[in-house]
């Protein structure tokens, strides 16, 4: 079970350890096969950049996952990553 407090780990770096190193695909090799920049695949890699629609829809054409897997990745990372600390009261109904 894994803990209720825990952050999400980053769509980037999921690329890398179940993607990328099963397959034996390098950072070079994948963003060729999918037309961007290496820079761009090493700082999603890294968590520098986050997965963008674009990205989500060329590396669900390239791995057997749905674009929304990407998605899902990226949104639950930065929900938790942006969790307000403060916490507000719910606002009343107007009568």
């Amino acid at each position: 079970m894994l803990p209720k407090h825990r952050i999400p780990t980053h769509p980037g770096i999921i690329l890398q350890k179940e993607f990328l190193d099963p397959l034996g695909i390098t950072q070079v090799a994948l963003a060729k096969h999918i037309g961007v920049s290496t820079q761009r695949i090493n700082e999603l890699i890294r968590g520098k950049r986050g997965v963008t629609s674009e990205i989500a829809w060329l590396l669900s054409q390239a791995f057997d996952a749905t674009p929304e897997f990407w998605v899902s990745l990226q949104t639950n990372y930065d929900l938790a990553i942006n969790n307000p600390k403060i916490r507000i009261k719910k606002l009343k109904e107007v009568s």
